[in-house]
């Protein structure tokens, strides 16, 4: 059993970690960009990413708990995260250190009741996977377990020991970093961290919950009962318990293991659109949906004895700890922000993104809808590969003036979306994987399209409520056109004036280098009068010093 002592080593550890990578976001995101010295932050930005990566790294294998979980996210994230990131974090997927068997055999015998013997006719001691919260071995079931079940091979997933404190410490190490990005008006704005974290607390706990995990499974099998694409393990339940899950072996073929799959005579990029399409039937159909659908818990299945019509291979989906529903509200959001994206229709989009609650009703979407409407025309239809051969200097273009637009934006993160998310970030990175050049737009505009065909009633009714719109525009216009008059009489009309905005930008950057000036020789002269009592120290102000002279400096270039 882990001691309290290390508890608390394990705690401080980890809120050091992020303590100290927050000050250097903090320095190098916020505060150098304030000084005019952004080019200087985004020079050294993929360094100083691969370099927290390659830490976090060490720090997750080291830990293991639900740091683990934390780089598995972030290692999946071959689409939008630069290589050197993913690579370094890659490795947590499948090699988690495994746990040695004799503590695993305490652990499961302390939860069954009874010797591993009189539980199952042979356990291998050699771990089949090992992941963050417990680990799994092959086994065979004893003979009236296998006429009772119909199954001989089973896999038994075993909880780590103490898992339960250490899941404890690990999110209240997270419940203090949410409390601290809370405070960062740049978070808090958009995102309701401690909502968050919590969201994540519940899913975690309910992961260490093997009873709630079999659950999970038959309800997943039953919604895909009947669809020879997706299979699901079978539970044993007489060997199962909230710390020990006994299931069907059904290794197979890894999901994004290529190399095995041309070799069964499977193309990878047939693998990819139809887990596209599966993962899409969970989030916009069915509404119960897999959240960690990372390459180890999905494999490519041989079909033994495929009808004629029939694809000869299917997916077999492992692992429900976490799992995640999509209400009826928020699945119409999700279909429209589908459909609009198929369509490159920017304002479908946007209206889309509102009605799924990320963005706030208050919100003045006219700049975004337009940001959107250009993106759909320089970029839509892209696939990875192709957005890769785009000129960085366009990319670099676009996304300072779309930055500008969303962060004048108030977004927020609705409760349950952070499943989602992961969810879809996953499959991205997996079909990107399965096939470089896969092209999410010809998964998304053959489901779209199914989407439009399946909600034609509602399409009729939407144009229905669009005519009821316009004719209540027409019967207030000739009011609005009054209270427009009155308006001008009472001389409160605003009017936007973009070169105005323009000067009044450039004033700014003026006060900007007299504040950076002033700063600079603040820190010179302070330096120069510490000198003399502390060496070291007034040394680093009048090192320090040199960034804001520099920001007065360049800073010029722009007036």
């Amino acid at each position: 059993m882990t001691g309290a002592g290390d508890m608390r080593a394990r705690y401080r550890r980890i809120t050091r970690f992020a303590a100290r990578y927050l000050v250097q976001a903090w320095w190098f995101e916020l505060f150098l960009p304030r000084l005019g010295l952004s080019w200087y932050s985004a020079r050294g930005r993929t360094k100083r990413l691969t370099r927290i990566a390659k830490n976090f790294h060490v720090l997750a294998v080291d830990l293991g708990g639900l740091m683990i979980k934390v780089g598995q996210f972030m290692s999946s994230r071959l689409d939008v995260l630069p290589p050197e990131i993913t690579k370094s974090l890659e490795g947590l997927q499948d090699e988690v250190p495994a746990v040695d068997f004799a503590a695993i055999r305490t652990s499961a015998e302390a939860e069954l009741g009874v010797p591993l013997e009189r539980a199952y006719a042979w356990v291998d001691e050699t771990p089949l996977a090992a992941a963050s919260l417990g680990q799994a071995h092959r086994a065979i079931l004893l003979p009236r377990d296998a006429e009772e079940t119909g199954l001989t091979a089973v896999v038994v997933k075993i909880q780590r020991p103490g898992i339960d404190q250490i899941v404890d410490v690990d999110l209240r190490a997270l419940r203090k970093v949410g409390g601290w990005l809370s405070r960062v008006r740049l978070v808090s704005d958009r995102v309701d961290m401690p909502a968050l974290v919590e969201e994540f607390a519940a899913t975690s706990l309910e992961e260490i919950d093997y009873l709630h995990e079999a659950a999970n499974a038959e309800r997943f099998a039953a919604d895909f009962a009947g669809d020879d694409r997706v299979a699901v393990p079978d539970v044993v339940w007489e060997r199962t318990t909230r710390r020990v899950l006994t299931l069907q072996d059904v290794t197979a073929i890894k999901l994004t293991d290529v190399a095995a799959l041309r070799a069964a005579g499977i193309d990878p990029s047939e693998v990819a659109s139809q887990f596209a399409a599966v993962m899409f039937d969970q989030l916009f159909a069915d509404g119960f949906f897999h959240a960690d659908p990372h390459p180890g818990n999905i494999f490519v299945t041989l079909r033994p004895d495929p009808a004629p019509d029939q694809r000869p291979w299917f997916f077999t989906f492992i692992d429900f700890g976490m799992m995640g529903e999509v209400p009826e509200s928020l699945r119409r959001g999700l279909r429209r922000l589908i459909i609009s994206a198929a369509s490159r229709d920017g304002k479908g989009l946007v209206d889309g993104i509102r009605d799924v609650g990320v963005l706030l009703p208050s919100a003045d979407t006219s700049e975004l809808e337009r940001a959107m409407t250009q993106l759909f025309a320089r970029f839509g239809g892209m696939g990875f590969a192709e957005l890769q051969e785009v000129d960085p200097r366009e990319f670099r273009a676009f996304a300072i003036e779309f930055g500008d637009v969303v962060r004048s934006l108030p977004f927020q993160l609705p409760e349950n979306f952070l499943l989602i998310i992961r969810a879809m970030s996953l499959v991205s990175g997996n079909c990107s994987a399965l096939h470089p050049s896969f092209n999410i737009w010809d998964s998304i505009e053959p489901y779209a399209n199914r989407l439009i065909r399946e909600e034609g009633g509602n399409v009729v009714q939407e144009f229905a409520k669009q005519a009821v719109t316009v004719a209540g525009v027409v019967a207030r216009l000739p009011q609005r056109i009054d209270d427009l008059a009155t308006r001008i009489d009472e001389g409160r009309i605003s009017v936007e004036t973009p070169k105005l905005d323009r000067r009044v930008a450039r004033l700014e950057r003026m006060g900007g280098r007299i504040v950076s000036a002033i700063l600079f020789a603040a820190l010179l002269i302070g330096g120069i009068l510490l000198r003399v009592d502390d060496l070291v120290f007034g040394t680093v102000m009048m090192s320090v010093s040199l960034l804001p002279l520099l920001a007065a400096l360049f800073s010029g270039r722009r007036i």
